[in-house]
C-alpha cells in the first residue's frame, strides 16, 4: 500500500511539474489589470478577461508573426515529407553500389550541431538574396525571406533516417505483387507503400512542425524587420516592448502556442500509432 501511495504521489508531482507552468501561464494571461501575479495565493484569477488577448493583438503584428510562421512551418513539413521520402525509398527498397556509405553519409548529418554550419549558411543564403534586407520588389508576401527560413530544414538526416526504417519493414511481397500487376516504381510508392507508412509520416510531421514552429536562432540571424518575424522572434520583440506588463507576455505566449496544440490534436492518432510502430513484432 505504502509503495503504490508513493508511486501515485510521484506521478502526481511529475504531472505538476509539467502541467504547472502552463496553467499559471494560461491564468496570467486571463488576470485583470489590478491582480497581482506573483501571490501564490491568488493562483486562480478573481476577475478572468480576456482583454489581454485583444490588447496584445492590436499592439503588435501578432497577425503577421503568426502568419509567417504558419506559412514557414507548413512548407518546411511539406518539403520534408517529399524529399525524405523520395530519398529513402531507394535507400529501403533497392539495391545499388555504394548504398550503405550514403545512408552512412546522411546518419553523419545529424551529429554536425546546426551552430557549427551557421555562418557559411548564412553567407550562402545572403548571397543568394533570400534576407529581408533583399528586395525583389514592392509589395506582399515575402516569399523570398519565406525561402531562406524554409531551405535550409527541407530536409534533415532524422527525416530520411525516420522514413526508411518504416520502409525496411514493410514485406517484400507487397513490392513484388504490385510489379506483377503492372505497377512502376513510382506506383508502387505512392499506391502501396506511402499508405502503409502513413503513421510514421504524421509523426514526422509533427516532429518537423514543432522543430519549425518553435526555432529562433535562424531567424533572429536572417530577420531584421519586424513585419518579417516569426513568432518566437515577435514574442522576444513583445517582452522587449511590454518587459512589465506579464499579463500581454502571457498571451502573446499562449496565443503562439494554439497553432501547434490543434496541429498535434489532428495528427495524434497517426502520431501515437506511429511513435508505437515496430515495437510489437508479429
Amino acid at each position: 500500500m505504502l509503495k503504490k501511495s508513493l508511486h501515485y504521489a510521484l506521478l502526481t508531482a511529475l504531472v505538476i511539474a509539467s502541467v504547472g507552468p502552463f496553467l499559471w501561464l494560461l491564468f496570467t494571461a486571463i488576470k485583470s489589470g489590478d491582480e497581482n501575479i506573483f501571490n501564490p495565493a491568488q493562483f486562480l484569477p478573481q476577475k478572468p478577461t480576456l482583454a489581454n488577448f485583444s490588447e496584445t493583438w492590436n499592439k503588435v503584428s501578432m497577425g503577421s508573426y503568426m502568419l509567417n510562421s504558419v506559412v514557414v512551418a507548413i512548407l518546411t513539413v511539406g518539403f520534408n515529407l517529399v524529399f525524405s521520402t523520395l530519398a529513402a525509398y531507394p535507400l529501403a527498397r533497392m539495391q545499388f553500389t555504394g548504398q550503405k556509405g550514403v545512408f552512412l553519409v546522411i546518419l553523419s548529418t545529424m551529429m554536425i550541431p546546426f551552430q557549427v554550419i551557421m555562418i557559411p549558411l548564412y553567407l550562402i543564403v545572403l548571397k543568394a538574396g533570400l534576407t529581408d534586407n533583399t528586395m525583389l520588389g514592392p509589395g506582399w508576401p515575402p516569399i523570398h525571406v519565406w525561402a531562406g527560413l524554409i531551405i535550409p530544414f527541407a530536409i534533415s538526416g532524422f527525416g530520411i533516417f525516420f522514413v526508411r526504417q518504416a520502409l525496411v519493414g514493410l514485406p517484400k511481397e507487397l513490392e513484388e505483387s504490385a510489379v506483377l500487376d503492372g505497377c512502376n516504381s513510382v506506383q508502387v510508392l505512392l499506391k502501396v507503400l506511402l499508405p502503409l507508412i502513413k503513421p510514421t509520416l504524421a509523426t514526422l510531421a509533427v516532429f518537423t512542425f514543432m522543430a519549425s514552429w518553435g526555432e529562433f536562432l535562424w531567424p533572429s540571424i536572417l530577420l531584421s524587420e519586424e513585419k518579417h518575424f516569426t513568432l518566437p522572434v515577435g514574442l522576444v520583440y513583445l517582452q522587449g516592448t511590454f518587459s512589465s506588463n506579464w499579463r500581454i507576455i502571457a498571451a502573446g505566449t499562449v496565443l503562439s502556442m494554439l497553432p501547434i496544440i490543434s496541429f498535434f490534436l489532428i495528427l495524434q492518432r497517426y502520431f501515437v500509432s506511429g511513435t508505437l510502430s515496430g515495437s510489437v513484432k508479429g
